[in-house]
């Protein structure tokens, strides 16, 4: 009765009850209707409203849905967890589920990493979570632990998570400020370098962090999401594995929105030749149930956290959940065995050709950048400002047409492509056409109506 209800009702009218009953800094209503949809189904690239209409995901709902919504795999994994265990007991009677995925995160990271070339293969161990925050948080008590040492280096642009701990790395002024008082600073934040010039700034930055203050380790995404899809240059992370090295802090990867394929390796670090001490993981980790991992290095893990008493030191009620656990272990399975990160690299590579090829709209210059299926359009004006109400009003143009896209950068002018790795060629060729044309038409409209930002 409510779902019939619910397709008679339509956006509007399902989006006047959530702002009856929700928080009010939570979901963005545009005063015009023409943002957000309310979704009712999914599957594949595909994703349905409650009024009916189709759109191409082209976010993969926040990068989850590496394999695809609804993988047909994944539900037959949950529909067969579904009938044996449906609840655990997480730190305290272990499930079948949890044992397996730990030692496929540890054969996935640490065992492949340094199992190459003949090496000593080191095992590695996790604090498994719910949420994305949640892995970096066990991260930052890790580094704490293991090494005596608070402060942690962490980048500006860097996105990290929202809880209070997270809150500390993430350096978007936006989140954090208003929390301010409540929050005990331990991190601290050096330039984000986009070319190989800016690799000097970083070591200068570094270098007087480290005089300053007890570094115990550095945190930052081998590709930035949120901060608008920057890739840093090829030497930055090996030079940072060095610094560590030599200053004895750890280096923590937030690999949460680049894992299990999304750059076109498994992890992003691995384009690089870079081994963590600490790895965070979540989102495409189950392909759509909140589950997360702290992997880390065993002797590191070991030197962090004792042998456990009775009382574990991070933990939860739903700590390894077993359905979350075996859609992991499926998810792991199915982008094996389709090859979904080899996939990501060549559509990812076609992509940023294709956005390449388009001709800026009058007034405003174009950039693309990305890895693998992890792209990102910069739209600028022609003075060199962020182009922000072009994008943000070609994305709703776009949502029109029937394409699901997100705006990131502290600026919100880049246009994510991050779809699942499934996507249809198809699919992307439709996508940037509409977007040329989208954002030719939104560059027209902002002109018209402030000129003196065109």
């Amino acid at each position: 009765m409510e779902s019939e209800r619910g397709m008679t009702m339509g956006n509007r009218g399902w989006l006047e009850r959530l702002r009856e009953y929700e928080a009010p800094n939570v979901t963005f209503v545009d005063a015009d209707g023409g943002w957000p949809i309310v979704w009712v189904s999914a599957r594949g690239e595909w994703v349905w409203d409650v009024e009916g209409r189709r759109y191409v995901d082209l976010t993969a709902g926040f990068g989850v849905a590496m394999a695809g919504h609804r993988s047909p795999a994944l539900v037959r994994a949950i529909r067969a967890q579904l009938r044996s265990l449906l609840h655990g007991m997480g730190d305290v009677h272990p499930h079948v589920g949890k044992v397996e995925l730990l030692e496929q995160l540890s054969r996935i990271t640490f065992e492949r990493w340094t199992g190459q070339g003949g090496g000593r293969r080191l095992r590695g161990r996790a604090v498994l979570g719910c949420t994305g925050f949640e892995a970096v948080e066990i991260a930052l008590k890790t580094a704490q632990r293991a090494t005596g040492r608070p402060w942690v280096v962490a980048f500006e642009g860097g996105y990290h998570g929202l809880g209070y701990g997270a809150l500390n790395v993430t350096h978007r002024e936006l989140f954090w400020r208003p929390f301010e008082s409540q929050l005990r600073r331990f991190g601290c934040f050096a330039p984000f370098p986009g070319r190989e010039e800016d690799l000097g700034r970083v070591e200068r930055c570094l270098s007087r962090l480290q005089r300053r203050r007890a570094i115990g380790a550095v945190l930052v995404e081998p590709v930035q999401g949120r901060g608008g899809i920057r890739v840093p240059p090829a030497s930055f992370l090996p030079w940072l594995r060095a610094w560590c090295d030599r200053h004895g802090a750890l280096l923590i990867l937030d690999e949460i929105f680049t894992g299990f394929g999304r750059t076109g390796r498994w992890f992003a670090c691995e384009h690089f030749g870079v081994v963590p001490d600490v790895i965070c993981l979540g989102k495409a980790l189950t392909g759509g149930f909140p589950l997360s991992a702290c992997v880390g290095r065993s002797d590191v893990m070991e030197s962090a956290w004792p042998p456990s008493a009775g009382e574990a030191l991070h933990t939860s009620t739903f700590q390894g959940h077993p359905v979350g656990c075996r859609m992991a272990l499926e998810q792991i399975r199915e982008l094996e065995r389709r090859d979904l990160a080899g996939r990501a690299a060549g559509m990812g590579a076609w992509l940023m050709e294709r956005l390449r090829g388009l001709r800026p709209a009058p007034g405003l210059e174009y950039e693309v950048r990305g890895l693998g299926l992890m792209v990102g359009l910069e739209v600028r004006r022609s003075d060199g400002g962020p182009a922000t109400a072009v994008v943000l009003d070609a994305l709703k143009r776009m949502l029109v047409r029937g394409f699901l896209l997100l705006p990131e950068g502290a600026d919100a002018n880049v246009v994510a492509f991050t779809p699942p790795l499934t996507v249809s060629r198809a699919g992307l060729e439709r996508a940037v056409r509409a977007l040329g044309e989208c954002l030719d038409e939104a560059a027209r409209a902002t002109t018209r109506e402030r000129p003196d930002h065109a």
